[in-house]
């Protein structure tokens, strides 16, 4: 007999729909929650869950914010819930849009969203 199984990582996207003013950038943006897990499953049907990190993505400038853990399970179980920032732990800020961060080389004209330090066309510094 042969069993298939394994363990592997998930995301769930939940629905939630608040829309607020970033502390960061300043631009308004939406609450974009989601979950990661780990699972064990057998025959692809998972079986267990744990290790369970609740997250919010600003849909304004990309930034990453781990969720408290309670919160996180009021909104798994698709309950009202306010978030404050007392809520959020920053992990990784992120970037309002490509045009926020396009460096122009003074040179050639050459527009780039990299974070080069010389022109990649013609070697001046940006």
């Amino acid at each position: 007999m042969f069993f298939i199984c394994g363990i592997s990582q998930g995301r769930k996207q939940f629905a939630y729909a608040r829309t607020v003013i970033c502390s960061l950038c300043g631009g308004y943006g939406r609450y974009q929650i989601f979950m990661t897990y780990s699972y064990f499953s057998v025959f692809f049907i998972p079986i267990i869950k744990w290790d369970r990190h609740y997250y919010v993505q600003m849909s304004c400038c990309n930034t990453i914010y781990e969720l408290n853990p309670e919160k996180g399970k009021l909104v798994s179980h698709g309950e009202t819930v306010d978030i404050t920032e007392q809520d959020l732990t920053i992990i990784e800020p992120g970037r309002r849009n490509s045009q926020w961060s396009q460096k122009k080389c003074m040179s050639c004209g050459y527009e780039t969203a990299e974070d080069f330090e010389f022109c990649p066309k013609c070697g001046h510094r940006f």
